[in-house]
């Protein structure tokens, strides 16, 4: 079993940056593919984005690519994403995920969720 814990969530002025980290317990995340999803009031849990075991590959939704950098760094056992150019429309809570058992983009399919970071950005 691993546990999730996202932080850097905040409010955030259109155009500006945040970063987010997930750092990961019981079990090292070196162990899982990673990735990070959203939700908007009213909405379902969107796909951001996904970066494999070893850091090789980041796969990343159309609304957010070229704007956001998935990262990680095994030895802090922590996964990144950086947010720049935010938008209004950025605006959700940012849930950590690890252990995709099928589609990396369907929030179905992955095993292990932290609690949320809450991310607001303002026109």
């Amino acid at each position: 079993q691993v546990q999730l814990v996202e932080s850097g969530g905040g409010l955030v002025q259109a155009g500006g940056s945040l970063g987010l980290s997930c750092a990961a317990s019981g079990r090292t995340v070196s162990s899982y593919t990673m990735a990070w999803f959203r939700q908007a009031p009213g909405k379902e849990r969107e796909f951001v984005a996904a970066i494999t075991r070893s850091g090789t590959r980041q796969y990343y939704a159309d609304s957010v690519k070229g704007r956001f950098t998935i990262s990680r760094d095994n030895a802090k056992n922590t996964v990144y994403l950086q947010m720049n150019s935010l938008k209004p429309e950025d605006t959700a809570v940012y849930y950590c995920a690890a252990d995709p058992s099928g589609s990396y983009f369907q929030y179905k399919y992955w095993g292990h969720w932290g609690q949320g970071t809450q991310v607001t950005v303002s026109s």
